[in-house]
């Protein structure tokens, strides 16, 4: 079977060691496995894997500190962590993704989740890298056409887009309908092309720090407890750390960080103020609230245009910038504009 990739698995007890090593092998994936957390960090720094599954509790070394480890180390720090444990607690879920993993599956786990949960990783980690070699490419090859790379970074793009929308089914087309929502309000507030640009390419991956969230927290229905929802504030940092180094043409990585801030003050993660906000979060921001009420959520059923639009009017000069709430309602109301499926 073709190798899909090398995968160091790590755990103190050999027979779940044994069972995910095999797992990983039938699926056609290279593995090599640690029984504890020093032969672990042995094994990565000589031969870094691509990604690594780790349990939490061993003697010794524990998992916690074999990732903060992995993260310190220059050859390691890029490499995807995996947490697969017992443990259940949501603080121990916390304390893994501060850590820097981008994933926690709990024990018992279904082979199938994890299978899938590890190439979702492994394809998101090379797509990354993908985008960083278009860019390095692009500085090199200034006789290239311009309009063959922007292509190929929407490409990649729509592809990291789809690979966080692979995880969470039930809000498929979101990032792209967003995305539709922001460029139309930008062309009504008249921002350059340039900055619609951007903005658009922002827009379809302003979720992508997801990937870092538990799926089932996504997908939970009903009212998240106090330690979910601080996991899901996690992703608009989680997005700006995946996208930073990449060097756009424009700050992408900062519109997706800003995109919960608000007019106000109370968003996150920095508690931004009015024009401490760019436009382009700004915009991306409103257009997110459109999208999600006016579409249909596993919970509930969609909301409606008119129901968005009363809420993000509500909020105006409060929460969300008056100029992009005016020029959304316009669209909307005046010049029947209508979201794509």
């Amino acid at each position: 079977m073709h190798n899909k990739g090398l995968i160091l698995a790590v755990d103190d007890t050999p027979a779940s060691l044994k069972l995910l090593t095999e797992i990983l092998k039938a699926e056609g994936y290279d593995v090599r496995s640690a029984i504890n957390g020093e032969l672990a960090l042995h094994a990565a720094e000589v031969d870094p894997p691509e990604l690594v599954i780790l349990d939490v509790s061993m003697p010794g070394i524990g998992g916690f500190e074999v990732c903060a480890r992995l993260k310190e180390n220059a050859r390691t720090r890029d490499v995807p962590v995996i947490f697969v444990s017992a443990m259940t607690d949501t603080q121990d879920k916390l304390k893994g993704f501060e850590l820097g993993a981008v994933d926690y599956v709990t024990k018992p786990f279904q082979r199938e989740e994890l299978l899938a949960r590890v190439r979702t990783h492994l394809e998101l980690n090379r797509l990354r890298h993908h985008l960083e070699e278009l860019v390095e490419e692009r500085t090199r090859s200034l006789q290239e056409s311009e309009a063959r790379l922007k292509t190929s970074l929407l490409e990649s793009i729509a592809a990291i887009a789809s690979t966080v929308e692979m995880r969470d089914p039930y809000t498929a087309g979101h990032q792209r309908r967003v995305a539709q929502i922001a460029t139309a309000i930008a062309h009504e507030l008249s921002l350059s092309e340039a900055q619609i640009e951007g903005l658009q390419l922002a827009a379809v991956v302003h979720d992508v720090g997801k990937v870092k969230i538990p799926a089932e927290i996504l997908s939970k229905p009903g009212r998240l407890n106090e330690l979910e929802y601080s996991l899901i504030k996690q992703h608009s940092q989680a997005g700006y750390d995946i996208l930073k180094e990449i060097a756009f043409p424009w700050p992408i990585a900062e519109f997706v960080l800003q995109h919960h801030e608000r007019s106000d003050g109370t968003g996150y993660p920095r508690g931004l103020k009015g024009d401490e906000i760019q436009i382009e979060a700004h915009i991306i921001g409103v257009a997110d609230v459109i999208e999600a009420m006016a579409s249909h959520r596993p919970y509930r059923a969609g909301l409606g245009i008119e129901a968005a639009l009363a809420e993000i009017e509500d909020k105006r000069g409060t929460l969300f910038d008056a100029r992009v709430v005016d020029a959304a309602c316009r669209l909307f109301r005046e010049k029947g504009f209508q979201i794509g499926r």
